[in-house]
């Protein structure tokens, strides 16, 4: 079992910053890669980005792109996301995600179906 633990979560202005992590524990996810999925009030879950368990490849959702940057830290067994230029439209939960290391492509990696353990959510508020 893998439990993971989102944390950074906040109150922002928008073009402001904010730095998401995600401390998972019960086993190492060395081997595992990890993702970033969001969900607006009334929308459904999004993929925001997604990193291999190497850290050389990602992934990243259109809309985020250029301003979001997904890194891990693999000694500390944690995930982070580093969000500029936020905007309202970012305003959402933000979980982590994770699945042991299999197929690294854009179409495994955005669905939710392929990651085995989640975390509960950090809430992100961007103001205008």
């Amino acid at each position: 079992q893998v439990q993971l633990v989102e944390s950074g979560g906040g109150l922002v202005q928008a073009g402001g910053s904010l730095r998401l992590s995600c401390a998972a524990s019960g086993r190492s996810v060395s081997n595992y890669v990890m993702g970033w999925f969001r969900q607006a009030p009334g929308k459904e879950r999004e993929f925001v980005a997604a990193i291999s368990w190497s850290g050389i490849s990602t992934y990243y959702a259109d809309s985020v792109k250029g301003r979001f940057t997904i890194s891990r830290d693999v000694a500390k067994n944690t995930l982070y996301v580093q969000m500029d230029s936020l905007k309202p439209e970012d305003t959402a939960v933000y979980y982590c995600a994770t699945y042991l290391a299999g197929k690294f492509a854009r179409e495994v990696v955005v669905a939710t179906t392929s990651y085995e353990y989640w975390g509960l959510g950090t809430q992100v508020t961007v103001s205008s």
